[in-house]
C-alpha cells in the first residue's frame, strides 16, 4: 500500500494543510466567519458545544474513511488520511500559538485573507493528490456510485452548511463567508491549473507545411497534424494543432499571419500541460 506514496506529495499536502489551518484559526474562527463543507460543521460544533475543531474534524472523518475506502483506492485514501490528520494537527497548534493580526475589524479584508489562505492551502493539497476528507469523500462516492457530479454535491453541502450557519452568524457574516468561499475556490483553480496554463491553437490553411516549418524553427515548438474534412465543402484538409506558452501566442499569430493572412485560427485556453517544453526539457528531465 505504501509503495506508491511519494514523500514529495506528502510534504506538499502537509504544507497545504498548515496554510489552510492557519487561515481557519486566524481569520475564520478569530473573526466569526463560517466555512463550507465539513469544516463549516466543525465551526458550528465549536460555537454550540465548544468542541475543538481539531478533534471534531478527525471524529467526523473517521466513518467517512470507511465509506470511501473501496471507492478512493489505497493511494488516495492514504493521502486523504494524511491531509485530514495534518489539518487537525494544524488547527490544534495554531489555536494554542498566539498570533495577533489587527485588520481593524474590516470583514472584507478578513474574507479576502481567509479565502486566500484557504485557496493556497487546499490548492497544494489537491494538486499533490490529497484531500482533507469530509465532503470531498462524499462527493467522490456519489459521483462513482450515482453519477452525480462532484461540483453539484459540493455546492449542495456548502449551501446546507452555510444555511445552518445562520443559527449563530448574522446575514452580514454569512455574506462575507460567501466572499471567502468564492475567493478560495478561484485561488484553488489557479493553484491547480495556473502553473502550466498555456494556449492551444487550431490552424487551417492551404500553407500548413510552411507554417509548420516556421513554427518549429522560430519557436522550437512541436506541431501535430490532424486529418480533417470540411463540413460544407466535404474536402479533406489537414488541421494543425500547436500548444504554446501564454506569452508565445502573439508570436504564433504573427507567423501565421505573415504566411497566410486568410488562415483560420482558433485559440483556446489549455489549463494543464505536461511534457517536453513545459514540464520536461529536451532530455525528458523535469524542468525546475
Amino acid at each position: 500500500m505504501w509503495r506508491d506514496v511519494r514523500i514529495k506529495n506528502i510534504l506538499f499536502i502537509l504544507l497545504g494543510t498548515t496554510i489552510y489551518g492557519f487561515g481557519l484559526v486566524n481569520f475564520n474562527i478569530a473573526n466569526d466567519l463560517g466555512e463550507g463543507g465539513l469544516t463549516g460543521i466543525t465551526l458550528l460544533l465549536l460555537h454550540f458545544t465548544g468542541i475543538d475543531p481539531a478533534y471534531s474534524n478527525l471524529a467526523l472523518n473517521i466513518p467517512l474513511f470507511f465509506i470511501g475506502w473501496r471507492i478512493l483506492g489505497n493511494r488516495a485514501l492514504i493521502y486523504t488520511i494524511i491531509g485530514t490528520v495534518g489539518l487537525s494537527l494544524s488547527l490544534w497548534i495554531f489555536q494554542r500559538v498566539p498570533y495577533q493580526l489587527d485588520l481593524h475589524q474590516d470583514l472584507l479584508l478578513v474574507a479576502l485573507f481567509a479565502g486566500g489562505f484557504t485557496g493556497i492551502g487546499l490548492g497544494f493539497v489537491f494538486r499533490y493528490g490529497g484531500t482533507t476528507g469530509g465532503s470531498d469523500i462524499i462527493a467522490q462516492v456519489l459521483n462513482r456510485k450515482k453519477g452525480i457530479s462532484m461540483g453539484r454535491t459540493l455546492f449542495a453541502i456548502d449551501a446546507v452548511v452555510l444555511t445552518l450557519s445562520l443559527s449563530y452568524l448574522d446575514v452580514r457574516q454569512v455574506m462575507y463567508t460567501l466572499v471567502a468561499v468564492f475567493i478560495g475556490a478561484r485561488v484553488i483553480d489557479f493553484m491547480q491549473e495556473g502553473a502550466y496554463a498555456a494556449r492551444g491553437a487550431l490552424i487551417i490553411s492551404p500553407h500548413n507545411d510552411k507554417i509548420t516549418e516556421h513554427v518549429m524553427l522560430a519557436m522550437n515548438r512541436g506541431v501535430t497534424v490532424l486529418e480533417g474534412r470540411g463540413g460544407f465543402s466535404k474536402n479533406d484538409q489537414d488541421v494543425l494543432y500547436i500548444v504554446v506558452a501564454k506569452n508565445e501566442i502573439v508570436q504564433l499569430k504573427n507567423i501565421v499571419n505573415a504566411i497566410d493572412p486568410h488562415a483560420f485560427v482558433s485559440v483556446s485556453i489549455v489549463h494543464d500541460v505536461m511534457g517536453e517544453g513545459f514540464t520536461l526539457d529536451e532530455n525528458k528531465k523535469p524542468l525546475l
